[in-house]
């Protein structure tokens, strides 16, 4: 008698194996300091190359719009066939740029090393973002976050590393910082070992492939489209943070650099913590809730911050960081429920999106900043959380699951 797809097992999912997310969220961790480097480091290179905000703008471009536009095709390829060595690659590819980046003496330079460690993370976050979900046990969010807080919690060791070691040592003083990425590059091989062994239990098994989405097809590149603007929101307002904050601070209160190298690292902390919370919240209350929550909600102390002082933007971008932290947790979950059968490319697609949207942005805002200043951007910025109304046309999460 034949076998339909229906009679296949599906995937195991009641065991939850956090050895290995362990060891996605350290590697995430690696990556992400890798990456932050970069962006704590431009008041240095400011300094070095005389460089202007549209150059620091077009510089954060090169890194992220390469990440960007490589990401989904990275995804769609693991989709089709799994290359377990594909993620201990892509941290090598991050080792050399960070190489190259203690050692740029031009600017031409610098953009090299920006692009080589863009496709370090173009290869890294679809990959290992599928594989967290594989890792997951069925708790999809908890997963996802259990990831992110490692890339979070990496982008906030970024600026204390450039304050107390960059800043006193020089530029390239950042070549030492290369033993992460060949740490990165040992875990990432057992991972893949791991991955491998999975795979081929899952052929040996049988495993009935995942599900095709429950709703139309039309009704579905709507819904990634609202899921997109949604990112686009979270992702330009955090990317007014991460590259131009230090010099909010330095040009409105007058500190120096290396306090506001530790400000950021504060609103990077509060990032950390609130991605590490977002997801089992959205496990027990809904992703769709916590989207409502982390955009719309974070729309009074966004309007807030352009007239605080200098305790007071401490405190309010502490808030604002935990508050809009779940977002892209949630809103990649969601988008992953969509279509379960693209995992891997819908991770490529998100994350690829929101690199690639943030690269525009830093560049926009770098011109902007050029023409109107610093403070002008962020009351721009402020209002973007309102596109966080568009939540309200997502279809609830139930809607989403098998019936």
């Amino acid at each position: 008698m034949s076998t339909t797809t229906q009679d296949l097992p599906t995937a195991p999912e009641t065991r939850t194996a956090y050895l290995v997310l362990g060891a996605l969220s350290l590697c995430h961790m690696l990556n992400d300091t890798i990456q932050s480097l970069l962006p704590a480091l431009y008041p240095v290179l400011q300094a070095n190359y005389a460089l202007s905000f549209t150059q620091i703008g077009l510089l954060h471009f090169a890194f992220q719009g390469t990440a960007s536009v490589l990401q989904p095709a990275v995804g769609f390829a693991t989709d089709r066939r799994p290359r377990f060595r594909l993620l201990a690659l892509g941290m090598g590819l991050s080792l050399a740029g960070l190489v190259t980046l203690a050692f740029a003496h031009a600017y031409g330079v610098l953009l090299l090393a920006a692009v080589s460690i863009g496709l370090g993370s173009a290869i890294f976050h679809p990959d290992a973002s599928r594989l967290a979900r594989l890792a997951s046990g069925g708790r999809y969010g908890t997963a996802q976050s259990f990831f992110q807080v490692g890339g979070n919690a990496g982008s906030a060791i970024g600026p204390l590393l450039a304050a107390f070691v960059v800043l006193p040592f020089g530029q390239s003083s950042v070549a030492w910082f290369s033993v992460l990425a060949l740490l990165g590059m040992i875990v990432l091989w057992k991972v893949g070992s791991w991955a491998r062994a999975r795979h081929r239990e899952r052929v040996a098994a049988r495993v009935a492939p995942a599900r095709n989405p429950l709703l139309p097809r039309r009704r579905i590149l709507v819904i990634i489209g609202i899921l997109a603007l949604l990112v686009f929101s979270k992702y330009v307002y955090v990317v007014s943070l991460t590259s131009f904050y230090t010099f909010y601070l330095i040009e409105t209160f007058g500190v120096s650099v290396r306090e506001s190298q530790l400000l950021l690292f504060v609103f990077l902390g509060a990032v950390a913590l609130g991605t590490f919370v977002g997801g089992p919240i959205g496990d027990r209350i809904g992703r769709k809730a916590v989207i409502w929550v982390s955009i719309l909600g974070v729309l009074p102390f966004t309007l807030a911050l352009p007239h605080a002082n200098l305790l007071w933007t401490a405190i309010l971008t502490f808030v604002i960081g935990v508050v809009i932290a779940s977002a892209f947790s949630a809103i990649l979950v969601y988008a992953q429920q969509l279509v379960p059968n693209r995992i891997g490319l819908i991770s490529g697609l998100f994350f690829g999106f929101a690199f690639g949207i943030a690269g525009i942005g830093a560049a926009a805002l770098g011109i902007l900043a050029d023409w109107k200043g610093i403070a002008f951007v962020y009351r721009l910025c402020a209002w973007l959380p309102l596109i966080g109304l568009l939540t309200v046309f997502l279809p609830p999460d139930n809607a989403l699951k098998s019936r």
